[in-house]
């Protein structure tokens, strides 16, 4: 009995730790990304990549990363880099896939890829950009409560052409709605990359619509959530008073 005692409170100590570390990263994930510093972001997924564990939620969550990384590198015209990290993000995908893991995340995963695959190859985006279209859908009907999902329906509407059916006022209202579903779980934003990511999209949504007092309201919202956090408060918001005061 006394063994078996001691195997339980082993586990649960292994539990416990793998939770903290894991808790850990998130945060360290975080700080890189409010701060701009990317460099960081790499080193803290190339570390998980080689030390991955079959925990489906710990994939999940390394997939979550790889993902903002890949859009960070297209961003930085770093195409060789995004297309390197986006193989390894399907793989790990992919082992989702065959553990029946959560099957409306991953379709909306496999919709911001095939939205990736575009940036990679343009040449191929009415291709492509159905596929996304598809998964996107089929991840919402799987899952309207799903915020990534509403996400990435949102992404494939705003970037899509208006002669195929793209509609930035559908992207946005997506947008909205992800939002409003995040924040419905106040504890689950806290150090939550994907939460600033979503602020920032949606600021830049409303931009291009020219509607700058919505991208303003948002762009504070973030700030008041991260007042820390470089990219609009450096970049977003600056050219965002700029453009209100030629108003």
């Amino acid at each position: 009995m006394e063994r078996k005692n001691n195997i339980i409170i082993t586990l649960f100590l292994v539990l416990f730790l793998s939770a903290g570390a894991f808790a850990s990263t998130k945060e360290k994930i975080y700080q890189a990304y409010i701060g701009n510093h990317m460099d960081d972001w790499k080193t803290i997924i190339d570390s998980l990549e080689q030390n991955k564990t079959e925990s489906t939620d710990f994939i999940s969550e390394l997939v979550n990363y790889q993902y903002g990384y890949i859009g960070y590198c297209l961003g930085a015209d770093k195409e060789k880099e995004a297309k390197n990290y986006l193989d390894l993000a399907e793989q790990n995908l992919e082992t989702l896939v065959e553990n029946n893991f959560n099957p409306a995340l991953i379709n909306a995963y496999k919709a911001a890829f095939w939205g990736f695959k575009i940036g990679l190859s343009p040449i191929k985006a009415p291709i492509y950009g159905r596929r996304s279209i598809k998964h996107a859908d089929l991840s919402l009907e799987q899952n309207n409560k799903l915020p990534f999902a509403h996400v990435q329906y949102g992404n494939a509407y705003f970037y899509m052409p208006a002669v195929f059916g793209g509609s930035k006022e559908v992207a946005i209202e997506h947008f909205l709605i992800a939002i409003e579903q995040m924040e419905a779980s106040p504890e689950k934003i806290k150090n939550d990359w994907n939460y600033l990511s979503l602020l920032s999209l949606t600021g830049q949504s409303y931009v291009e619509l020219n509607e700058y007092g919505k991208a303003q309201f948002i762009y504070e919202k973030a700030l008041e959530f991260e007042p820390d956090f470089k990219w609009i408060k450096d970049e977003l918001y600056p050219d965002l008073k700029t453009k209100l005061t030629e108003e």
